[in-house]
Parts: structure tokens; sequence; C-alpha cells
């Protein structure tokens, strides 16, 4: 038999005193309870799904104001934020694995980085970012600007009018495109001198060599590099990525010297070249010799493309270095990753032969067993320099024409880490230091 269910009786209030009482004392007690500070752990190992979206949610979390400590060396270069904001929203529509952790686990980390080769590098404002383009350009055939679209860091593009006009003062990175800054049409003229896109890049640039007051592309070319060393030598920060890395230092050594074939532009090179050529004005490299032959698809001897092009893809790989957290945090950042054995991938300029180095430069990747390095770094004044070599790190070959990467597909590639860790590193302004 169903019985009715009894009626509930509305509980006796208690008396006014009481009442003030117990809010008094869950008062208080709220009061003496320590606020536990709340952070994100994004890790970079391994555990890490999205690698390269990562470093989107670190600039986002600088572009909201906050801070990002960025934990050298543990579990492949972590980041470490404060669970305020948009951050954890942030990370989840991003896809990035990150672990909320307390106050107590983040003195367990501090504790335990200071005991191995780990630092603690607080980033505190997003770095302003140029890439150096071509009005023409194609956002997928150049691999700083896909990683950046990505990743979704905000940059703006300059050319060589904004250049002239000292427009990089407004900028605290510069990202140069595979440029040819010899003002040869990146030696495209064996095999392409007759398509429509060499002769459309051949008019475009004679067309803003005229307009902007230059009897020749190359003499254009040559003022413009002369201008991005200035901008380093001032304090900016300069990464440049396959022909732009030895082509940059050919103009800069070059300067004033016509060293463009006439099958080319039309003119004779000049014979003193040799005579009036100085290394000294150069980033990276000395003791180089030109390729002046037009059929040949090198602009000097410094490129290592045919050695990694005998290995082929099975076997072309570099190592990256590694550094004194504690004492040498710039490469450091540069070096972060998840692993240190890193697939080759070729370009125009894949890498550069080791005698060819000024004593200053800081090679942080080598082919080991070799005289081969991929990947370089160096003061110039008050700035830096960062030299990478190859086109694609998820393209071995890349050709022209070929489609663009999509980097969902490689969203933990080795490769693109390096690129988007010098994205990221001018954010470290100041000597570091713990929130």
């Amino acid at each position: 038999m169903n019985l009715p269910t009894p009626a509930r009786r509305a509980p006796r209030a208690a008396p006014r005193a009481a009442l003030l009482a117990l809010v008094t004392a869950l008062l208080c007690g709220a009061a003496a309870a320590p606020v536990r500070a709340q952070w994100l752990l994004v890790p970079m190992d391994l555990e890490q799904s999205n690698h390269l979206k990562a470093y989107g949610l670190a600039f986002a979390v600088l572009q909201d104001g906050s801070r990002v400590n960025w934990l050298l060396n543990y579990r492949g270069g972590s980041f470490l934020l404060r669970d305020v904001g948009g951050a954890r929203l942030s990370a989840r529509l991003r896809g990035v694995d990150c672990y909320e952790i307390d106050d107590a686990a983040v003195a367990a980390i501090r504790a335990q980085m200071q005991s191995g080769n780990m630092e603690e590098v607080l980033l505190e404002k997003p770095p302003r970012i140029a890439v150096y383009v071509p009005p023409n350009f194609q956002p997928w055939d150049d691999a700083v600007t896909l990683a950046m679209d990505y990743a979704e860091i905000p940059y703006d593009t300059v050319f060589d009018a904004e250049v002239l006009a000292g427009r990089l003062a407004e900028y605290d990175w510069l990202h140069l495109h595979h440029e040819d800054f010899t003002g040869q049409f990146g030696k495209f003229f064996a095999a392409y001198r007759l398509a429509p896109w060499y002769l459309e890049q051949q008019a475009l640039s004679e067309e803003m060599a005229d307009r902007l007051g230059f009897g020749s592309v190359w003499q254009l070319k040559q003022a413009v590099a002369l201008r991005i060393r200035d901008y380093v030598e001032g304090g900016g920060f300069l990464f440049a990525m396959c022909s732009a890395t030895d082509t940059v230092d050919l103009a800069l050594a070059y300067l004033g010297i016509d060293i463009v074939p006439p099958e080319i532009d039309g003119t004779p090179l000049d014979t003193d070249r040799e005579a009036r050529r100085d290394d000294g004005r150069t980033f990276a490299f000395t003791g180089f010799t030109l390729v002046t032959n037009p059929v040949v698809y090198e602009f000097s001897d410094l490129d290592t493309s045919d050695y990694a092009g005998l290995r082929g893809p099975e076997a072309d790989y570099f190592t990256l270095f590694s550094f004194a957290a504690k004492q040498d945090p710039v490469p450091t950042m540069l070096t972060q990753c998840h692993v240190n054995v890193i697939n080759g991938f070729m370009g125009q300029t894949t890498g550069y032969h080791r005698r060819f180095l000024k004593r200053h430069v800081l090679v942080l990747a080598e082919v080991e067993g070799t005289d081969e390095v991929r990947y370089l770094h160096g003061k110039l004044g008050m700035g830096t320099f960062t030299f990478l070599g190859g086109h694609d790190p998820e393209d071995y070959q890349h050709a022209v024409g070929d489609p663009p990467t999509d980097l969902d597909l490689y969203r933990t590639s080795p490769g693109y880490r390096l690129i988007l860790n010098n994205v990221l590193f001018p954010a470290a302004r100041q000597k570091p230091q713990k929130t």
C-alpha cells in the first residue's frame, strides 16, 4: 500500500543573535584563509598536442596585458600563465593542452628548475612585428607568415618603400621573406626567365626601383639591406630564412658595386668588385666567393644545398645545441623544442659552411660530422640577428608552385617551433624575474 509522503517541515528560524554570530564567523574565516593564486601550465614536451598554437596563446595573453613565464628547458620550454582573464578559454579554443596548478605546485616547479639546467624568463609585452614581403607575395610561400597565421599572431607587412621611409623604427621584430637582396630576381634566370611570374616579378622590381629614385634593382636592394642593418644596430631583432640570410650579407659586402651578371640586368659586372668589397659590413659571413654565372642556381659558395641534396630526405637532419639556461637565456630561448634532432629541409639557401662564419656568430644547430650549420645567432650593435637555413620545415624540397603546407597536419612540428621561438623571444626585455 502506498502511503502519502509526509509534508516537510519548514526549518525553525534561528535566533537573530545566533545568526549574526554565524555570519561573522564565516566572514572572519574567509578573510583569514589565504587566497590561493591559480596558474595554468602549458606543457611543451611530448604531452602537448598543439605546440604551434601554444605560442599564439602566450602571445594573446601578453596582448591582454598579462605576463607569461617561459620555463626554459622545463618540459620542452613550457609556459606558465596566471589563470586570469580569458587565458583558459583562449587555450581551449586553440586546442592547446594546459593544466591548472596552485602556488604549491608552482613553488615545486621552481625548486626543481633551480637545481638543473633550467631558467624562468619573464615575457612582458608582445613585440611589434613586421614581415618584409613584396606586394605580390602569397602568404603560403613563406614559412614564417604561415606559422604566425596558424598561431594567430598579428603582424604588419612592409617592403622597400616602407623600409627606406624609416618605418622599421615602428617595430621590435623583423622577418625577411626569402628575398634576393642582390637584385638578381632570385637567380631563377636559367629555369624561369620566360615564366609569367618571373617576368611579373622583374617588372614590379624595376618599377619600384625607378619610382624610389634608383637606377637599377640591385642599387635599390643594397640600400634596403643597409637600412635593415641600421635597424638591427639600433636595437631591432631580425629573423631571416632561406636566401634572405646570405643575400643580405652579399648586398652589404658589395655596397655600391654591380655584382649582377649582364644576362640578368643588361649591365656589366664591376671588374674591380673584389678590391672594393668590405666584409666588415656583413652580419654573419666573411671570406665567401661569389657565383657570377647566371645559369648557376647559387649566389655564392656559402650555401650547403648540394651536400644536403646528396643525403636526401631520409638522412638529412640537424642537431640543436644545448645551452646553459641561467647564463645564456637568449640562445636557450631560440632552441626550445621537445626534440633535439630535427629533420632537415632544403631551400635556395639550405645551410652554411662553418668556415665562412664570423668569429662572433653563435651556432645554434649543426649537421653532425660535417662543417654545415643550419641555425645561427649573433649580435650587432644593440640588436640581434638569427638566420635559419631552408624554406619550409615540413616541405623537404619546396618548389615553385607547390601547394601551401597545412599546419593543422603538423601541429607539433619541431622546425616550426624554432620559427616561433624567434617570434616570442623579443618579449623578454628585462632580466629574468619571478612574478
